[in-house]
């Protein structure tokens, strides 16, 4: 069927953001020589997502861009899950890619097999093939993103995730979710797949706005208030303004001295379990952090 060209434009420029906001995760990765922070688990996810969300993007003919789009998440999110293994765990190039590769040709056969199955289902007007492949697919975008939400929980602060890329992912979101729209008929489903990661990434900046600008804002008032910038407790020692900014973890290091990612795919946790890996080797006579 005809695809209008605001579909194709708007469905290239969703791909376009969902490429921006990771190749420079790969190519900062491979400058540092490392993936400190990264969750190899979400890039996994990610990785898998482009399956379903491939197969039905293509059994529902989607404009060319929305069928193109998940094979470059998969591709640029296997990269980067596998970079996690070849900085983090000091695994060889020729190890990475014999196990990088085989993972991608299965990715590939089960994405082929599953076209095809999927194909012949809705040519017989047999929807739950098609609704199986749109559930997985908006499940694992989502669950990757819900791996930041366990970080804001347990530290009560939103670091490492560089809001310009988190905006970037989501603006790709909007971008295919206005796209489907756009299609000659409406599909619900695509657009449930896109709006998912749209609401948790809008989440993530609510977040961020209650736990790192609210305190910062606190904290810039009390410093123009001259007397009123430190807090005394009762001891006489001053309390930081910013508690959720500046909190301490049981292992005593600050989440406010953490570095802030210049990649969405940071989190606490991973930044901190590096630290406390180079704190003891510092304290052993071995390397500080890299």
């Amino acid at each position: 069927m005809d695809v209008p060209i605001a579909a194709n434009v708007l469905g290239t420029m969703g791909a376009v953001c969902w490429s921006i906001q990771l190749i420079p995760q790969i190519i900062i990765n491979h400058r540092r020589h490392n993936a400190i922070g990264l969750q190899p688990t979400m890039m996994m996810l990610w990785a898998w997502a482009g399956v379903p969300l491939g197969v039905y993007n293509i059994a529902e003919d989607f404009n060319i861009a929305l069928q193109i789009q998940p094979q470059i998440l998969t591709c640029l999110s296997l990269v980067t899950w596998i970079q996690c293994y070849h900085y983090e765990k000091n695994w060889s190039v020729l190890r990475s890619l014999m196990v990088v590769v085989p993972v991608a040709l299965v990715m590939g056969a089960i994405q082929a097999g599953l076209v095809i199955g999927v194909g012949h289902a809705t040519e017989r007007d047999i929807k739950w093939p098609a609704i199986l492949m749109a559930v997985a697919s908006a499940a694992l975008l989502a669950a990757g993103v819900l791996r930041h939400y366990v970080d804001v929980y347990v530290h009560r602060t939103v670091r490492g995730i560089s809001f310009i890329f988190v905006g970037i992912d989501a603006l790709g979101d909007v971008f295919s979710l206005i796209s489907v729209v756009f299609q000659p008929s409406l599909d619900v489903l695509g657009m449930v797949i896109y709006g998912t990661e749209l609401v948790l990434w809008i989440g993530i900046f609510i977040c961020g706005a209650y736990y790192n600008f609210v305190p910062w804002l606190k904290g810039q008032y009390l410093r123009d208030g001259g007397d009123e910038a430190a807090i005394e407790d009762p001891s006489g020692a001053s309390s930081s303004p910013e508690p959720a900014v500046n909190a301490t973890v049981a292992s005593g290091i600050a989440l406010g001295e953490l570095p802030s990612s210049t990649s969405v795919f940071r989190t606490p946790s991973g930044e901190l379990e590096v630290m406390r890996r180079s704190t003891s080797s510092g304290n052993g006579g071995g390397e500080g952090a890299r």
